[in-house]
């Protein structure tokens, strides 16, 4: 079972790509992943790396700090 940061980073990546209207498939090709590696982050199945943070910032083109989560999400 995933933990609390794992879902809310999820949450938090979905409300940003959807708000930069772009599909799972355009933000993983953007990030340099796969789709489906994408929707697993979005749905708190993976637990993700400092440089996967990076990847995703880059092709949502925001900074790192946007895809944090605030702990009161919890």
């Amino acid at each position: 079972m995933a933990d609390g940061i794992q879902i809310r980073f999820g949450i938090r990546l979905r409300e940003l790509r959807t708000r930069a209207k772009l599909s799972q498939a355009r933000l993983g090709a953007a990030a340099g992943l796969a789709r489906n590696f994408v929707s697993m982050i979005e749905n708190g199945q993976r637990n993700v790396t400092l440089d996967t943070v990076e990847k995703l910032a880059k092709g949502l083109g925001c900074r790192l700090a946007m895809l944090m989560p605030d702990a009161e999400d919890e």
